[in-house]
């Protein structure tokens, strides 16, 4: 093998020049792409301001004691300074751990996680429901289309109060029942049926989206894997099991990631539903809510607190929820 040499440099012909350092790579990136940084900027700014800050800052509040009566704030002319303390984990502790901690964390725990189990199984079975049924050729679908998702394009605020008026004593569900010779629940007060309107709320609230986003996916499978299996025998059953379903895999997966995730911070709901009336029905944030702000002396330290474990919750439960989707899909792959 001849390996030509440059007599001016003594260098090599198959040399390759020397790697360049990471303040020589960052320059030459910039150089290149300095248009793209420069679109990215502003966003990384907003995200820093509105989500890291408040995030770092919650969670150094979470260390400390700190409660309105020991925070920093002015009285008419009067500059009071911040007088709170470092504590560590007691917060945490306390929440998980302490005397009281089934009655302020673990019962409205799992409260939550029976909510948002019930919401997304109730918003996803009955928006496959209506997707299937508006995928097929009817006369008028554009309007069934039309009128099956105005509960999503009205605010939630105004859905939520219309509820509210017709869940009342005197509301017309009540009225309608009481007609039909039917018990009148007093879906505002007692904690079973609190629960149960809050539910049937949300569900009213969060089945459009997931009626739309499956409707795009039924739209998405080619028509010849029905026409396929129709010709082998398959009944409808069979052709919704073995194509329909594996079909919508893509999408089920991040509408339900979506739904939980949504669900289980779900605070529009609960808080116009109900306020501060219903302690039994609150879920974690709405909790973390009456901690930070419903009550005095509002505990800043402990609302924070509930805020980083809901976060922690959500993260773990995210990582193993794609794990478990890319092994199931290695499997199926094989």
């Amino acid at each position: 093998m001849t390996v030509a040499i440059d007599r001016a440099t003594g260098k090599r012909s198959g040399d390759r020049p020397p790697r360049a350092g990471r303040a020589g790579r960052l320059k030459h990136a910039y150089q290149k792409y300095w248009y793209a940084f420069a679109m990215i900027v502003p966003v990384v700014v907003v995200l820093g301001v509105l989500v890291l800050y408040p995030l770092a800052y919650g969670f150094y509040l979470t260390l400390t004691d700190a409660n309105s009566l020991n925070s920093a704030r002015t009285i008419g002319v009067n500059e009071i300074e911040a007088t709170y303390k470092f504590i560590g984990l007691d917060n945490y502790a306390d929440i998980l751990w302490g005397e009281t901690s089934y009655d302020r964390f673990w019962s409205h725990f799992i409260w939550t996680i029976v909510w948002t189990a019930a919401c997304v199984c109730l918003h996803y079975t009955i928006g496959l429901g209506l997707a299937l049924l508006l995928n097929q050729k009817l006369r008028g679908r554009t309007f069934y289309r039309l009128i099956l998702i105005l509960p999503w394009a009205v605010p939630t605020f105004v859905t939520v109060f219309g509820w509210r008026f017709m869940l009342a004593d005197a509301g017309i569900i009540n009225a309608g029942l009481e007609s039909l010779g039917l018990p009148t629940p007093l879906w505002l007060e007692d904690t079973f049926w609190q629960r149960f309107a809050a539910i049937m709320v949300n569900t009213w609230c969060g089945v459009p989206f997931m009626m739309v986003s499956l409707l795009g996916g039924l739209q998405s499978i080619d028509g010849t894997l029905y026409e396929a299996a129709e010709m082998d025998g398959a009944s409808a059953w069979q052709r919704f099991r073995h194509v329909t379903l594996p079909g919508l895999r893509s999408v089920s997966s991040t509408v339900v990631l979506l739904g939980i995730i949504w669900t289980f911070n779900q605070f529009a709901v609960i808080f116009l539903l109900f306020g501060n009336t219903a302690p039994d029905a609150q879920i974690l944030v709405t909790w973390a809510y009456q901690l930070g702000f419903g009550q005095q002396p509002r505990d800043f330290a402990q609302s924070a607190a509930y805020g980083m474990l809901l976060l922690a919750i959500l993260i773990v439960f995210t990582s193993f929820y794609r794990r478990w989707l890319n092994r199931n899909e290695q499997q199926l792959a094989i």
